[in-house]
């Protein structure tokens, strides 16, 4: 670890522990607030994952043409989103096939399909994705490089990505061609995709004279480049969990912005136990967490607590003492030899005598600042000192 790491973590570490630990309490406490608000989010799209019937393509148009079970849909789930009143929360799996198949036109012939520069794969959504690997040497002179992430961030972008879609379709498998579809619609999502990587290769950067100045300096430079291809490929079995509905008689399902989860590889059961172990991890981590922070946070009230009251208490027996200085000042103010006076103020007699040191170089009223300060030391020998003595002369 560099000595920069180390005093960054430095203080890091002095921060976490300010007031007793009280700075990582609250922190604690807001990520167990964080963790209850979205196990409140994923147990509402639990239940209503769990009350969406899986159907099949083929039933989809007997489902959505029902009027009894619109009624009933919206008698049973009040706690739907606003677009389950134009269709139903539904499950459907399918195979992934383009639109354009479909269409009845002579696009039939040349179908709509987007296809992987580097493997020939066929898809229907495609991912390119670049990233630049940078070197984290500073350099000799690495601190130009701190200097300008603090002035201004870097110019240079470290990854780039690009995604094209074409329209798709759900059908049934078994039955394709000839069967029904489902039209997947995915304006306004952004859930994540079921993608398949087709391409991955790490390319390195050659070095260059200018390449050994930027290490030379601290300046960050690549050392490699990652390319990266996507793709979400024909004939792949996904399932569709959003509201379905019939769009010119045609059933095409979107997906619900209550929900974290629009395509998935999984099956219905499959996401019911996976959003359940995450509702557990959720509610057990927040319960962990808050209860942490409140014993931090707790044991850092009853530290400052005590520390107040001590400081009270020291003011309270300051005060004579104060008092006494105050009163011995004008005594002390008259004709003192060079070698009497006060190292501190250099005005008034010294008085009082430093413990366990036992130096007498300040006055009383010096002393006592001196033995209050955050530090205390004596002047002379810089021992720490518990407390002072005034000497009275005969």
């Amino acid at each position: 670890m560099s000595s920069h790491d180390r005093a960054a973590a430095a203080v890091l570490a002095q921060v976490a522990l300010a007031a007793d630990g009280a700075v990582i309490g609250l922190v604690l406490a807001y990520v167990a607030i964080q963790s209850f608000i979205k196990f409140g989010s994923t147990s509402s799209a639990l239940r209503k994952i769990r009350r969406a019937p899986a159907v099949r393509v083929s039933d989809l148009r007997i489902l959505l043409s029902s009027p009894d079970d619109n009624t009933n849909n919206n008698n049973t789930s009040n706690d739907d989103t606003s677009e389950a009143t134009d269709g139903k929360l539904l499950v459907v799996s399918g195979l992934v096939e383009v639109k354009s198949a479909v269409d009845g036109n002579w696009r039939n012939f040349r179908p709509n399909v987007l296809v992987s520069n580097e493997t020939g794969e066929r898809g229907v959504v495609l991912q390119r994705t670049q990233t630049c690997i940078y070197n984290e040497w500073r350099g000799l002179f690495g601190w130009t490089s701190d200097l300008r992430n603090l002035i201004a961030r870097s110019w240079k972008e470290q990854k780039s990505a690009s995604l094209r879609t074409v329209p798709f379709i759900l059908v049934e498998g078994g039955q394709w061609p000839g069967t029904d579809y489902v039209i997947v619609n995915l304006d306004g999502s952004r859930h994540p995709l079921p993608l398949m990587t087709v391409y991955h290769q790490l390319q390195p950067v050659h070095a260059s004279p200018y390449t050994f100045l930027q290490a030379l300096f601290g300046h960050e430079y690549p050392v490699g480049l990652l390319d990266e291809e996507k793709i979400l490929p024909l004939g792949k079995e996904i399932s569709a969990v959003g509201i379905c509905r019939l769009q010119d008689g045609t059933p095409e399902i979107k997906s619900c912005k209550d929900l974290p989860i629009f395509l998935s590889d999984m099956t219905k059961d499959q996401l019911v136990v996976d959003l359940a172990f995450r509702t557990k991890v959720l509610l057990w981590g927040g319960i962990f967490l808050g209860s942490l922070s409140f014993g931090i946070l707790g044991y850092a009230i009853v530290r400052n607590w005590n520390k107040w009251k001590e400081w009270r208490q020291q003011r309270r027996a300051q005060q004579p003492r104060v008092a006494a200085a105050e009163i011995g000042t004008d005594e002390d103010l008259g004709d003192v030899p060079d070698g009497e006076l006060c190292v501190i103020c250099l005005l008034q007699r010294r008085r009082s005598a430093f413990v366990p040191c036992g130096h007498l170089v300040c006055c009383q009223r010096c002393a006592l600042s001196v033995e209050h300060g955050s530090a205390p030391k004596c002047p002379l020998c810089r021992q720490t000192i518990r407390t002072s003595i005034r000497i009275y002369s005969t």
